[in-house]
């Protein structure tokens, strides 16, 4: 189970480390980080990736950043050291809730010590998130069913358990014998280095294909069910994820395949009313030029977005919903933390 994965960030003595996920999985790294800059990098150059990873590591930096700076500039100080570390990835709501959380909480009570405890606290609150997902979402699946996942919604891109592997850990632990496939996800192949790495590090039966592989099987009905994370749900039940989850969700609604989502209340944007609206990040063409001679320009959007109406359900910590109200409804009854609301 997930206890035989490192951990994707630890807060230890006061200081943070972070997994670094771009050596995975050959070798198992843990980065010290000693400043904002030093966070920010490793949140861009995805050293830590992953919506609610990418929130918990961003709180406790926003945290330990805040340890030498004098009362007469703390509020000052605190808002403009979140409002750098949000630059660092745009796209991923997590990110701006996490920060957002101990801004509010460092303007009630300008304390440094209190401020780690609400970055421990939202680290806690994700491990419950993600268990409860995975309660929930294991019922959708059944004995001898083929999986499909896309990119690395699993242990390590939060702080345990996963939320698109949190179903699956949680059936494998009751013993239901199911298959995995698993895309490469390109360009940074986070599902062939990180997703299929840690399933089979668990004992959970995998198989790697690569992106475009994905139709080939659904048209062999070799899929029963796609499982996804996302790193935003906007009001209308809109999924930002990983680019290539478009492509499943239109493949899925052409083979008659459910297309299901894991989304943490922490990921879900009420105050964005559609897809269309979120920004979407633009990474380095060398993240794709680099395995290739020609010198050409590249476009490499970072994710896509995947309409509400290709969506079958959205799995949350209370409940599986099947439109934008009855997901709104649900995330309205969570007990997490939620940040600011404008």
């Amino acid at each position: 189970m997930t206890d035989q994965l490192p951990e994707s960030l630890r807060w230890e003595n006061q200081q943070l480390y972070l997994l670094d996920q771009r050596l995975l999985p050959h070798e198992i790294v843990y980065v010290a980080i000693s400043s904002l800059p030093a966070a920010w990098e490793a949140i861009n150059t995805l050293t830590v990736r992953g919506a609610p990873a990418i929130g918990i590591a961003a709180a406790y930096a926003l945290a330990q950043s805040m340890k030498e700076v004098a009362a007469p500039a703390f509020t000052a100080t605190l808002k403009k050291n979140a409002e750098y570390l949000k630059s660092a990835r745009p796209t991923a709501v997590n990110l701006a809730w996490a920060v957002d959380t101990l801004v509010k909480s460092g303007l009630q009570n300008p304390d440094v010590a209190a401020l780690i405890q609400q970055a421990k606290e939202i680290h806690r609150a994700d491990i419950r998130l993600c268990e409860n997902i995975g309660r929930h979402g294991s019922s959708l699946i059944k004995p001898g069913m083929n999986l499909l996942t896309h990119c690395n919604a699993g242990a390590l891109a939060v702080s345990r358990h996963g939320t698109a592997t949190a179903p699956m850990y949680h059936q494998h632990q009751r013993g239901v014998n199911f298959h995995v496939y698993v895309d490469e996800t390109r360009p940074l192949y986070q599902g062939a280095r990180l997703t299929a790495w840690e399933l089979d590090r668990s004992g959970i039966p995998v198989t790697l294909i690569c992106d475009n592989m994905a139709a080939t099987l659904m048209a062999r009905n070799k899929i029963d069910l796609v499982l996804v994370g996302t790193d935003r749900v906007t009001a209308n039940g809109d999924v930002i994820n990983k680019i290539g989850t478009l492509n499943l969700a239109v493949l899925c609604h052409h083979f008659n395949v459910p297309f299901y989502v894991a989304c943490p209340s922490t990921t879900y944007d009420a105050n964005t009313l559609a897809g269309e609206d979120v920004e979407i990040e633009e990474r380095a063409a060398d993240e794709i030029k680099q395995r290739h001679a020609a010198d050409v320009t590249a476009f490499n959007p970072a994710f896509d977005v995947t309409p509400a109406q290709l969506v079958t359900g959205i799995i949350t910590e209370q409940g599986i919903a099947h439109d934008a109200r009855s997901l709104s409804e649900l995330i309205a009854r969570q007990s997490a933390p939620r940040g600011i609301q404008s």
